[in-house]
Order: C-alpha cells, then sequence, then structure tokens
C-alpha cells in the first residue's frame, strides 16, 4: 500500500463566525487576520500527517451579500441563494486558502490547497421544502417583509423582538457529488477546502439532469457525510467553546471529555444538546460514529492544538 493511500483523513468543519468574530464588520481585513488565525490551529493537524479537507459556514457572508442584492435594487440583477453560496464558497475558500499557503511557504515537502465548488444532493421531496424554517439575510420590518413576500415569492417569519427575516428551506444533505476528487486529494497530503456553507444543494432530475435549488444546508452534516464517503477517521467541529457540555448554562454545567457513542446517545436523547446550538453538531458527530467513523472531537479552535494532545475538547470515540 502506498503512503498516500496510508494517509489518515481528517474532516475539520468551522462556522462561518471564525472568518468574522463578534462586534467585527466584516471587512476583508478582518477575514484574513481571522483566517491567518485559524490557519495557524489547524497546523496541529498538518504537521502530525493528516490528510486534512475543511468545510466551513458561510451565514454571515451570505447575509452580507443578500443586503448587497437589496441595496442595489433593479440596478443588478438579483442572484439566486444557490448562487451565493457557490459565490462565498469561492471568496472564503481563497482566503483559508491563501491563509494556508503562507504557513507552508517555508515548509518541505511543498503542500497545495484547493478550493472545491462543492455541490450537495438533497432530495426534492424533503419535508423542509414544505416548511422553510431556516433565516436568512437581514432583519425587515413588518410592512417590507410582507411587501418582498408578495413581490418575490418569499416565505417570511417574525422573530419575536427582533423583527422579520426570510426564512428558506434547509433539506438534509445526502451525497456529496464531488467527493472522490476531495479524498485523492486530501490522500496525496494536499489540503482541500469543501462544503462551504453546507454546500450548494442540488437536485437530480428524472432524467439525470442536476439543477440547484434555493436553500441552505447544515454544514456540519454536510461534514459528517463528507467524512464518511471518503473514510476519515477522524471528524473535528470547531465551535464556540471549548467543550460540549453536559446542563449547559445550569449550575450543574459538567464539561465532557472522554465519551462513548452510546453515552454521548443517551445524553441527546434527554435533552441535553438543544437544536438550536449544540444539537446539530452532536447530531453530525452521532452519524458519523454510527457509519463507521473511529473517533471525533468537538472543541474551539484555540483549544484544537491541546486537544490534539488530548488535554481538551470532548473527544467521542465509536463502537469497538
Amino acid at each position: 500500500m502506498s503512503s498516500s493511500a496510508r494517509r489518515p483523513l481528517t474532516v475539520v468543519a468551522m462556522g462561518g463566525h471564525a472568518f468574522m468574530q463578534e462586534g467585527e464588520r466584516g471587512t476583508i481585513e478582518e477575514h484574513e487576520r481571522n483566517a491567518d488565525r485559524v490557519a495557524d490551529r489547524l497546523m496541529a493537524l498538518v504537521d502530525r500527517g493528516h490528510g486534512l479537507v475543511i468545510t466551513h459556514g458561510n451565514g454571515p457572508q451570505v447575509g452580507s451579500l443578500l443586503t448587497q442584492q437589496e441595496l442595489a435594487g433593479d440596478e443588478v440583477p438579483a442572484m439566486p441563494l444557490d448562487v451565493l453560496v457557490a459565490m462565498t464558497e469561492g471568496s472564503l475558500g481563497y482566503i483559508l486558502q491563501q491563509a494556508l499557503l503562507n504557513r507552508f511557504r517555508d515548509g518541505a515537502p511543498a503542500r497545495r490547497v484547493v478550493t472545491t465548488v462543492t455541490q450537495v444532493l438533497v432530495d426534492a421531496s424533503d419535508p423542509a421544502f414544505e416548511d422553510p424554517t431556516k433565516p436568512v439575510g437581514p432583519f425587515l420590518s413588518g410592512e417590507t417583509a410582507r411587501s418582498r413576500a408578495d413581490a418575490r415569492g418569499w416565505q417570511v417569519r417574525q422573530e419575536e423582538g427582533r423583527g422579520w427575516r426570510r426564512v428558506v428551506p434547509s433539506p438534509r444533505p445526502l451525497e456529496v457529488l464531488q467527493h472522490r476528487m476531495i479524498q485523492e486529494a486530501a490522500r496525496e497530503g494536499h489540503v482541500v477546502i469543501a462544503g462551504g456553507g453546507g454546500g450548494i444543494p442540488v437536485l437530480e432530475r428524472e432524467d439525470g439532469r442536476i439543477v440547484g435549488v434555493e436553500g441552505v444546508v447544515d454544514k456540519d452534516l454536510t461534514s459528517s457525510i463528507l467524512a464518511t464517503r471518503i473514510g476519515a477517521s477522524l471528524l473535528v467541529i470547531l465551535t464556540a467553546v471549548p467543550n460540549v457540555y453536559r446542563n449547559f448554562g445550569t449550575d450543574a454545567q459538567q464539561a465532557l471529555g472522554a465519551v462513548t457513542l452510546e453515552e454521548m446517545e443517551r445524553l441527546a436523547d434527554d435533552g441535553h444538546f438543544p437544536q438550536g446550538s449544540m444539537g446539530p453538531k452532536v447530531e453530525a458527530v452521532l452519524h458519523f460514529l454510527r457509519a463507521g467513523g473511529s473517533r471525533a472531537l468537538i472543541t474551539d479552535a484555540e483549544s484544537l492544538p491541546r486537544a490534539m494532545e488530548g488535554r481538551a475538547g470532548t473527544h467521542v470515540v465509536g463502537r469497538i
């Protein structure tokens, strides 16, 4: 077996806020500074010889593009949401790709970084298309929201005390169409940035044609599917906190260190991981481990180097 075939593969999923911290405006300088900080932490995996695939969120960036389209009015034709996801896959991929390449510039052997515009297959009969719940774009007044709903066919929903927002479907990912090329590049030692924003949701028509659909796919679930398809041995989910917690936000809060799949399943069944926060990340980890993955890690970017030494983070091991 060649050395590239033996190279362990790791998928790292990080949120769109990794590029844009709280209180920042989202300038290119801020994006580049934050990407460089994340790239530094990712060296903890690269230095251990992992074949690395990085996925990322894009919520703040897609929101900015939607705002730009609103401000442009009728001067510039509006693009559908699937195209905006593709645009952020390119822009955020470029920013992170450049940060990583600059980290590699003095290293040997030479490594390359590639960004893949990634399509994710979803089911046209997914219930999410009948009941859109994922908010996108800026908050609007009730009058403006209703006007745009009438004019553009949007579905809108009120968030108590904050205003109205457009809501779109968030269907479950079924397959990452580019998973084989992602696997091949990672096994050769190149870093692959893929699945940005959860990937571009696409449908397969009866005649086999692939078409884009307006919606948002959960980035962590896509990362779990991708990790399974490429045979990754480790799935890392970077979030805003250093650990997963039992009884989070209460006096009984307890950080989880090393836990088994069965223990995490029991905690999930007991309601410790709300859907609005840690729930999708834990669900992604459980899916990966049930599908044969051996290990998963949930932590924040700052703790990643120590977590790779077993000194931080929540480590979940699969069935033995």
